[in-house]
């Protein structure tokens, strides 16, 4: 189990505060809120993704907060100074499943004294539990904001099989077929979900702040490979045009992997949206905690266990508004060939816009936080007017 006693403080921007609150589903959640001096206000809640933590909104907690806004983004279960989930590869996996985690989110907004929030925002696997909040409490989540990992709708239930002949569902070839390229390949989910991936990382040579500083530089726009576009396929031959963040050469763990493309020193000095002093947060937290709390969320995908409960939504689409946020250089929005197109034409009923953001990778609110900032207040600007109009109506 992780532990919060004695930890330095984090080093937020003026007007954010560091708090915790208990009782949260088995939790105790480590929250950072903005806009909390005065009472009444409309309330937003962020989700971070992996490997990040709540720390990542700091740059656009302010601004929401200056609109008028209660921000609340939490270390999310399995991560940062959030307490009361298993760090163990073998712990209780249930726990971690989309479900559980749309119940957290419901939880401490419920604490918070809020019977609705004007929007759930949610980036990289943040995304999909604000997805998922919003589409099994659309009461609760007016409006959602998806960044980085676009939805593509609940799994589908079989139709027309009562009087065919029972065909089990085929194993995805995908996974043999990238193994037997030319050059050979794995896909990083089902890595993450590997009992070895959590001590690859934590345990890094380079150690985890510097595994930490080449991850986050392969996936942004500081590397000037990432240049994406719609795959064909779930193919092998397809997937394998992914940059190696996603798609793995086959024989190396994922330290390796970034470590081949280690920003030089001067680049380092250089970074202005994410510099060592500001990494060094993020490098000290995961340095104490590991990264198997996050990896549960990938075991928990990749396994297939709770597929059938996320069935139980077969059909169903989100139909509060929403809108997806991108950076321009992030292969996030492509990587599930027809998932970005899919959330456009049936997954999202009410989708009032898609931004790819110039500038930007994969850590798009980090990267460019003014222009990811004044598109989600234009966005809960839209929806509020929409709600209102419906108001009337009715």
């Amino acid at each position: 189990m992780n532990t919060t006693t004695d930890l330095p403080d984090v080093p937020l921007p003026p007007g954010i505060r560091s708090r915790y609150v208990d009782n949260i589903n088995g939790l105790r959640v480590h929250v950072l809120e903005a806009g909390y001096e005065t009472e009444g206000r409309p309330c937003v809640l962020l989700l971070h993704g992996f490997p990040e933590l709540a720390f990542s909104w700091r740059k656009v907690m302010p601004a929401l907060a200056e609109a008028g806004y209660h921000v609340i983004a939490p270390d999310q279960r399995g991560y940062g100074r959030t307490t009361g989930w298993d760090a163990n590869y073998d712990g209780d996996l249930n726990s971690f499943r989309l479900l559980n985690l749309v119940r957290d989110a419901l939880g401490l907004v419920s604490a918070f004294d809020y019977r609705s929030v004007d929007a759930v925002i949610g980036h990289d696997f943040g995304s999909s539990v604000a997805a998922w909040c919003a589409l099994v409490r659309p009461d609760v989540f007016r409006s959602v904001a998806l960044m980085s990992a676009p939805f593509a709708g609940p799994p589908q239930l079989a139709f027309d099989t009562a009087d065919k002949p029972f065909r089990p569902k085929p194993e995805d070839p995908v996974h043999r077929e990238l193994a037997a390229l030319p050059r050979p390949r794995k896909h990083y989910q089902w890595y993450y979900s590997t009992p070895e991936a959590n001590a690859d990382m934590h345990r890094a040579p380079q150690g985890v702040h510097d595994f930490l500083r080449a991850y986050y530089h392969h996936k942004s726009a500081d590397w000037k490979a990432n240049t994406p576009y719609p795959l064909k396929s779930w193919s092998a031959n397809e997937l394998a045009k992914l940059p190696t963040y996603y798609v793995m050469d086959f024989s190396k763990n994922m330290a390796e992997t970034v470590a081949e493309e280690m920003p030089s020193a001067e680049a380092i000095a250089a970074n202005k949206w994410l510099p060592d002093s500001e990494l060094s947060f993020y490098g000290g937290e995961y340095a104490r905690t590991g990264f198997q709390g996050g990896l549960q969320w990938y075991r928990c995908g990749t396994s297939g266990a709770f597929t059938a409960e996320l069935e139980t939504f077969s059909g169903r689409q989100i139909d509060v508004p929403s809108c997806f946020i991108s950076g321009q250089k992030d292969w996030g929005t492509y990587q599930r060939p027809g998932v970005f197109e899919t959330m456009q034409r049936s997954a999202c009923t009410r989708m009032l816009g898609c931004h790819l953001v110039e500038g930007a990778g994969h850590w798009v609110q980090q990267e460019q936080p003014a222009q990811v900032s004044r598109l989600l207040l234009e966005f809960m600007k839209q929806a509020r007017q929409r709600a209102a109009r419906q108001a009337i109506v009715t």
